[in-house]
């Protein structure tokens, strides 16, 4: 049963009539009294129970900080799209990132999708909305002097193998952290990228990459080889120290009892000291990964096979990623045809 209200007949008369076009519509008669911020609570305790802790963190951070400070107290039959575009261009006046409005978006137009399933809404206002265009943030990468640095700098240290194997096979953190020595085959010289270490509710888990391209072969280098040989004696020392102390979870680069390397303690505590030591750019770890793949291209690496170590959905993301080192390719191409192709009597 739904009633309406109005200061006159006229008022609910039309306000009648237009509940009986949306029923002869298909289109559902909402209530007006879950508001923005009741049904964003609810939606993320449902979506808690089916996607990752840190995906569900930043969703709920999403909603908690951006959205309902602004628009929390609307009803949510009653959200406009011009009030999603205007905390949009608020944010931005802010100096929040397109990327983050982009990410804003996604959440606000995922939760109202639910609503609309679930005839709270009659639409999803978030369609009718233009978030702003993502503007590429220019990559930072080392260049072959300064990763050579990092590696200088790094001999002798706790984590040299794990800036060895992030520098040669653009593994990304969450994965290092996760590799297990169960995947790592020395002899042969590869291993198997097979689960990532991501927070979860209680600490910290395994979990499969979301891709089935991200869980891939990765071949390693002599120098990623020796490092790890080195480096997991060094393990087996410590893990003699402790005895029955160690915690045998197989980890490769675990924390000094065998558990779960928390990668906020690695990056303060060895990879931004090692940046300073070294007299290098204060980069994010990731861009470890954007400087192992600038290398490979210009190496001259084939980018099907750059594509498939890096464990990309397809070669266009990696060429789409990298178009900064297609030029040097391009040119390098046009020189190789240049000396095919020459006639070799006018050299003469």
């Amino acid at each position: 049963r739904k009633s309406f209200y109005g200061d006159t007949r006229r008022e609910v008369q039309e306000q009648l009539t237009t509940a009986l076009h949306d029923i002869q519509q298909g289109t559902p008669i909402v209530a007006d009294r879950q508001s923005v911020e009741q049904f964003f609570t609810d939606w993320l305790a449902n979506m808690k129970l089916k996607i990752r802790y840190n995906t569900w963190q930043r969703y709920e951070q999403y909603v908690r900080l951006y959205l309902v400070p602004t628009l929390g107290k609307v009803a949510l039959s009653k959200l406009t799209p011009q009030q999603i575009q205007s905390l949009y261009t608020a944010k931005l006046n802010e100096g929040y990132s397109t990327t983050t409005i982009a990410h804003l978006h996604t959440v606000i137009h995922h939760a109202l999708d639910s609503a609309l399933r679930f005839g709270l809404v009659q639409r999803n206002v978030a369609e009718f909305v233009e978030p702003p265009k993502v503007r590429k943030v220019e990559m930072k990468t080392l260049s072959p002097e300064q990763a050579r640095k990092l590696l200088e700098v790094a001999r002798g240290e706790r984590f040299e193998a794990l800036y060895v194997v992030a520098l040669t096979t653009g593994m990304r953190l969450g994965e290092l952290l996760a590799l297990r020595w169960q995947d790592v085959d020395l002899q042969q010289g590869r291993l198997q990228v097979r689960v990532t270490l991501q927070r979860a509710p209680k600490g910290f888990a395994l979990y499969h990459p979301k891709t089935q391209r991200s869980r891939r072969n990765v071949a390693l280098t002599q120098l990623a080889i020796d490092a790890l040989r080195e480096y997991r004696k060094r393990q087996d020392e410590q893990r003699a120290l402790l005895g029955a102390a160690w915690r045998d979870l197989d980890l490769v680069f675990s924390n000094l009892e065998g558990g779960e390397m928390v990668k906020s303690n690695l990056l303060f505590s060895s990879f931004k000291p090692l940046l300073k030591r070294a007299g290098l750019p204060n980069i994010r770890f990731h861009d470890l990964r954007h400087t192992a793949a600038t290398l490979m291209l210009w190496q001259g690496i084939h980018p099907k096979v750059v594509s498939e170590m890096l464990g990309h959905a397809s070669v266009a993301i990696t060429l789409d990623l990298y178009s900064h080192v297609l030029p040097n390719m391009q040119r390098e191409a046009v020189e190789r045809m240049n000396t095919l192709l020459s006639d070799p009597l006018s050299d003469a």
